[in-house]
C-alpha cells in the first residue's frame, strides 16, 4: 500500500499496545517528526509506564505538537489513540493550524498484539489491556472520517505494514519552486481589451493563433523571456467582454504561461453552473446573459469548459521559495501554505467587522495593517484609487471596471504597470476613494498647520499612516536579525532594554531614525616608541585582508552627526511622513537631536540645502532628500557638559595642584633637600597638564551662532531610490568637495590621501601626512579601503580603522598615559570585541538604509536602527 501525506499534515497512529505503531513510525518519519506519549511520560516523570504521569504527558505532547504545526512541520504523534477522547485534542489542533489530519490504523489481531507485549519486559500489563484498546478501535474505524480526519488508511497485518511506502505530497498552493519572473494582474472583471493592452505593454506575445474550444477560439499568450503572467481572480462580472477574458487566462494557464487564483466573483458563477441557488447580482446577470449568447450546440460543453476550468483554481499560491504570497482578497502569514475551508474564504473574500457601512456595505478588517510574515503579498478584491505598499502587502485592483486602471506588478522589480480603463463600464457601489482598504486611508488633521503652508497637496502613504505608531514588540526581547552583510545578529535582551529607554525618552521622531552609525576600531595596537597607535599596523590589518589601496582621510575632531536634508517641507511630508515645515534633521549617534535650539537647527539645515542646491545635487542625483555621515565642529557644541565637569575639571586641578607642588618642592630645594628628581617628575606630570588642557582646547570654541559651527561630510548614504554603498570613498569625496565648494565658510571637504600598500613610497607618504596632521594638533586619520564594503574569504572586513594622533590619545586615556609605565600596560588592550561590534553595527546600518530606500515598513528600518543603538550598551571599552 502506498500512503499519501501532504506536506503539512498531522499524521495520527492509532493502534492497540504492541501493534508495533513506534516501529511504523521510525521506518517512516524523522525522529523529530515523531513525538511519543511514552517518551513524554519519561520527560515527565523518568518513568515511560508510569500511567500516573499520563495527563502531564498527553500536556506536553499537545504543546511540542502545537509548536511544530505552527513551524509548518509535518508532526507524527506516536499513542494508542483508540479513543474518541484522546483523539479529540488533536483533531482541535489541526483545525486550529489548518493542516490535513491523517489517520494511520495498525489494525493487528489481539493475539498478536498480547504476544508482542509478553516479549517486551517493560510492559508488565494484562492482556485485557490490549483486549480494551482492540475494541475501542473497533469501534473507531467506523467514525473516523466524520470526527474530521481527511485520510484513513488501515493496515490489517504484519505484511502489510512490511509493504507500505510513505510518499510526501506537496500542497496544491506550493509551488514556491516557481521562482518567476512574473506579471501580476489585478481584477479584470470581463474587461478583455485593456489585458491584452497590458499583456502586450508587458512584452507579452501572441504564440497561438487560434486555441480551439466550447468557449471559442481564442489567441494564447506568452512572454519571450519566459515571464509567468499571475491573475488574482474575479475574472468575470460586469465588464463588456467576459467569456473572452476567460479563454484567453484559461488558454495562459493550459499553455503554463500563467497562473491564477479564483475570485469570490468567480466561485459565484461556479456554484451558479454547478445549480446552486445564488443571488443573481453585482454582474453576474452579464456573465450569465454572455453564456446564454452562445450557440446552442455549444452552450453545454462550454458551460462544462468553464466550470471545469473554475473548479481546478487553487485559493492561493507560495511562490519564489516563499517569498511572494498571491490570493485574491489577501492572505495573513498564519494562513500562508496552509489548507483549510476558512483560509480558502479568507482568500476569496477577506474579512470584515461584522459592521455595515453607509453604502450598506460589509466592513473590511485591514489585516494588512497587522501584517508581520516576510512573505510579499499581491491581493485584489477591494478597488483602490493607486496602489501603495503596507506593510510587504499591495493591493493591485485598481477598478479597472469602474472606470480606473487595470494594474501588473513585475515582481521582483517590483514596479507597476498600468493601462487606464476605456470607460466606465459599471458604477461601483461605494466610491472607490472610500473603499475599505488600507491604502485609501488618511487621517490628517485637515487643521493641521501643514496644511496652511501648502502641504495639503501631499498626502501622507499608508505605510506612514501606520508608522505613526511602533509596537514595542518588534524591538524588545532577544532578538536574531538577519542582514544582507552579515547573516545572522543577535541583540540581547537587556541591552534591548536599553535601546529602549533612550529610544523613548530621548530620540527624535523615529521616521527621522533611518541610519545610526556604528562605532569604529582603532588600529591594533603599535610599539612604536611613546605610541599606542600608528599607521603602519592600519595597512598592516588591510594587506592581511587581502586590500592593495585604501584611503586615508583626515580625522576632525568633532561630534558624528547624521544629516537629513529633504529639498523642501512636502518632500519631506511625503517621504518621511513627517507632518511639520522642518526639511530635515541633524542627530547624534543615539538618535538625538544635535541641536537644543530648533532655531538653530532650521538654519543648519536651510545652509547645507542652499548648498545642496547651489551645486545641482537635486538634479544631479534625481532626489529630494539625501542622508549624509558627517563630523560636526566643534567638539564642543556636542560635549559641552562633558568638558566642564570632566576634562577642564580634570585640566583646571592638574595645573593648579601641580604648581602648587612644584612651588612647594622648589622651596625645599632651595633649603637644602635633595630632591631634585622628585622635582623634575612633578615638572614632567606639570607639562603634560599643559598639554592635556591644550589637546581638549584645540577642538573647542564657543557657539553662539550659525557661523561658529563647521560640518564635514565624508559619505553619502542614501537618496532616493539608492544607497551609496556601491561606490568607493574616492566618489563620495569628490561628490562632497563639489557640494562643499558651493558654502566653503562652512562645509569643510575633507582632506584624503590614497595609499597603495605594497609601494614603500605611498606607504611611507600616507605615514608621513598623518605625521604631519597630528604634529599640528590634528585628531589623526582614519584608514579605509576603497571599495565602501570589502568581504572575504573570512567574511566582512573592517569598513574602517582609525589611527589618532599621540595628542590626542592624551584626551582618551588622561594626562600621563604616554608615561612608560602606563604606556606598557595600555599596548595589552585587547581589540577582538570593539572591532566584532564594529562589524555587527556596520552591517545593521547598511540595512537599514536598504530597507528604507526599498520602502520596508518603519518597524522593519527600526529593527536595524534599534539594534545598533542597543549594542552600544555591550560592556566594550569606550575609549577604544
Amino acid at each position: 500500500m502506498k500512503i499519501t501525506l501532504p506536506e503539512l499534515s498531522l499524521v495520527v497512529l492509532i493502534g492497540a499496545s504492541g501493534s508495533g505503531k513506534s516501529t511504523f513510525a521510525r521506518q517512516h518519519f524523522l525522529p523529530t517528526e515523531i513525538i511519543s506519549s511514552d517518551y513524554c511520560r519519561g520527560l515527565v516523570s523518568d518513568d515511560e509506564n508510569n500511567q500516573a504521569a499520563t495527563a502531564d504527558a498527553f500536556e506536553v505532547l499537545h504543546l511540542i505538537a502545537a509548536k511544530r504545526l505552527a513551524a509548518g512541520k509535518l508532526t507524527v504523534i506516536d499513542a494508542t489513540n483508540v479513543q474518541p477522547e484522546s483523539r479529540k485534542p488533536l483533531l482541535e489542533l489541526a483545525r486550529k493550524y489548518h493542516c490535513f489530519l491523517v489517520a494511520i490504523v495498525l489494525y493487528l489481531p489481539e493475539k498478536l498484539c498480547a504476544d508482542r507485549n509478553q516479549q517486551r519486559a517493560n510492559r508488565n500489563f494484562g492482556n485485557h489491556v490490549v483486549r480494551r484498546h482492540v475494541q475501542n478501535l473497533k469501534r473507531s474505524l467506523k467514525s473516523l472520517d466524520r470526527e474530521g480526519f481527511r485520510y484513513v488508511y488501515v493496515l490489517r497485518s504484519p505484511e502489510e505494514i512490511d509493504a507500505v511506502e510513505v510518499e510526501r505530497q506537496p500542497l496544491w498552493n506550493n509551488r514556491k519552486g516557481d521562482c518567476g519572473p512574473f506579471d501580476i494582474i489585478g481584477d479584470v472583471h470581463g474587461c478583455c481589451d485593456e489585458l491584452e493592452q497590458l499583456l502586450q505593454q508587458l512584452g507579452y506575445q501572441i504564440i497561438e493563433k487560434s486555441s480551439e474550444s466550447d468557449l471559442g477560439n481564442f489567441p494564447t499568450y506568452a512572454h519571450p523571456e519566459g515571464r509567468k503572467a499571475v491573475f488574482l481572480g474575479d475574472l468575470v462580472d460586469r465588464g463588456p467582454r467576459i467569456l473572452d477574458t476567460l479563454k484567453l487566462v484559461r488558454n495562459m494557464v493550459l499553455a503554463e504561461t500563467a497562473l491564477c487564483v479564483p475570485g469570490n466573483h468567480d466561485i459565484k458563477l461556479l456554484r451558479k453552473l454547478n445549480g446552486k441557488n445564488v443571488k443573481i447580482n453585482h454582474g453576474l446577470e452579464q456573465t450569465l446573459a454572455e453564456i446564454d449568447a452562445l450557440p446552442d450546440e455549444s452552450r453545454e460543453s462550454a458551460v462544462r469548459e468553464i466550470r471545469q476550468f473554475l473548479d481546478s483554481l487553487i485559493g492561493h499560491y507560495v511562490l519564489d521559495g516563499g517569498k511572494l504570497v498571491v490570493a485574491h482578497a489577501g492572505m495573513k502569514a498564519e494562513f500562508q501554505g496552509r489548507a483549510s475551508r476558512r483560509i480558502r474564504d479568507f482568500a476569496l473574500y477577506g474579512e470584515t467587522t461584522g459592521e455595515i457601512d453607509e453604502f450598506g456595505l460589509p466592513v473590511r478588517y485591514n489585516w494588512a495593517a497587522e501584517y508581520r510574515g516576510q512573505a510579499a503579498v499581491v491581493y485584489g478584491h477591494t478597488p483602490v484609487p493607486e496602489t501603495e505598499w503596507l506593510n510587504n502587502t499591495v493591493d493591485i485592483d485598481t477598478g479597472c471596471v469602474f472606470g480606473g486602471q487595470l494594474t501588473a506588478l513585475r515582481y521582483p522589480e517590483r514596479e507597476f504597470i498600468s493601462v487606464p480603463a476605456a470607460r466606465i463600464y459599471c458604477e461601483p457601489a461605494k466610491p472607490i476613494a472610500f473603499q475599505d482598504s488600507p491604502t485609501s486611508l488618511n487621517n490628517r488633521d485637515m487643521n493641521s498647520p501643514a496644511i496652511d503652508s501648502g502641504l495639503a497637496a501631499v498626502n501622507l502613504t499608508a505605510q506612514q499612516q501606520f508608522d505613526d505608531v511602533l509596537d514595542i514588540s518588534d524591538v524588545l526581547g532577544k532578538r536574531i536579525i538577519s542582514t544582507r552583510l552579515q547573516s545572522n545578529i543577535t541583540i540581547k535582551e537587556e541591552n534591548a532594554i536599553a535601546a529602549l529607554e533612550v529610544m523613548s525618552r530621548f530620540a527624535a521622531n523615529p521616521k527621522w531614525l533611518i541610519y545610526l552609525p556604528p562605532t569604529m576600531s582603532p588600529a591594533a595596537t603599535s610599539n612604536e616608541p611613546g605610541l599606542l597607535e600608528h599607521p603602519a599596523e592600519a595597512f598592516s590589518y588591510y594587506q592581511q585582508q587581502g586590500i592593495s589601496t585604501v584611503v586615508c582621510e583626515e580625522k576632525h575632531m568633532g561630534s558624528r552627526a547624521v544629516a537629513i536634508v529633504c529639498r523642501d517641507a512636502p518632500a519631506a511630508l511625503r517621504r518621511f511622513g513627517i507632518l511639520s515645515e522642518s526639511i530635515g534633521i541633524c542627530y547624534t549617534r543615539t538618535g538625538r537631536h544635535f541641536f537644543d535650539n530648533s532655531t538653530l537647527e532650521r538654519e543648519f539645515l536651510a545652509r547645507v540645502n542652499v548648498a545642496l542646491t547651489a551645486s545641482n545635487f537635486w538634479d544631479n542625483f534625481q532626489t529630494d532628500w539625501v542622508c549624509l555621515d558627517c563630523e560636526l565642529m566643534p567638539w564642543s557644541a556636542k560635549a559641552q557638559g562633558l568638558l566642564k565637569e570632566q576634562y577642564a575639571a580634570v585640566g583646571t586641578a592638574s595645573r593648579h595642584g601641580f604648581a602648587e607642588a612644584i612651588k612647594n618642592l622648589e622651596q625645599a630645594n632651595q633649603r637644602g633637600v635633595e630632591i631634585n628628581s622628585l622635582l623634575t617628575s612633578y615638572q614632567e606630570r606639570a607639562e603634560l597638564a599643559d598639554r592635556y588642557v591644550k589637546a581638549y582646547q584645540r577642538y573647542c570654541w564657543p557657539v553662539k551662532s550659525l557661523l561658529d559651527l563647521k560640518l564635514a561630510p565624508f559619505h553619502i548614504l542614501a537618496t532616493e531610490g539608492t544607497v551609496h554603498t556601491d561606490k568607493n570613498h574616492c566618489w563620495h569625496m569628490e561628490q562632497i568637495s563639489q557640494i562643499c565648494k558651493a558654502d566653503p565658510e562652512f562645509l569643510l571637504a575633507t582632506e584624503y590621501k590614497i595609499v597603495e600598500i605594497a609601494d614603500f613610497d605611498s606607504r611611507s607618504a600616507g605615514i608621513q601626512w598623518w605625521e604631519k596632521l597630528t604634529a599640528a594638533g590634528g585628531e589623526g586619520m582614519v584608514v579605509k579601503p576603497l571599495d565602501f564594503i570589502v568581504k572575504n574569504s573570512k567574511g566582512l572586513v573592517q569598513p574602517a580603522v582609525k589611527c589618532r594622533g599621540k595628542e590626542y590619545l592624551r584626551i582618551i586615556y588622561g594626562l600621563e598615559y604616554s608615561l612608560p609605565e602606563h604606556l606598557e600596560k595600555l599596548r595589552s588592550r585587547g581589540l577582538s570585541g570593539k572591532r566584532s561590534l564594529a562589524l555587527r553595527e556596520f552591517a545593521l546600518g547598511v540595512e537599514a538604509l536598504e530597507r528604507f530606500v526599498a520602502g520596508a515598513p518603519l518597524r522593519r528600518v527600526h529593527e536595524c536602527v534599534f539594534g545598533v543603538l542597543a549594542m552600544e550598551s555591550e560592556p566594550v571599552d569606550p575609549r577604544l
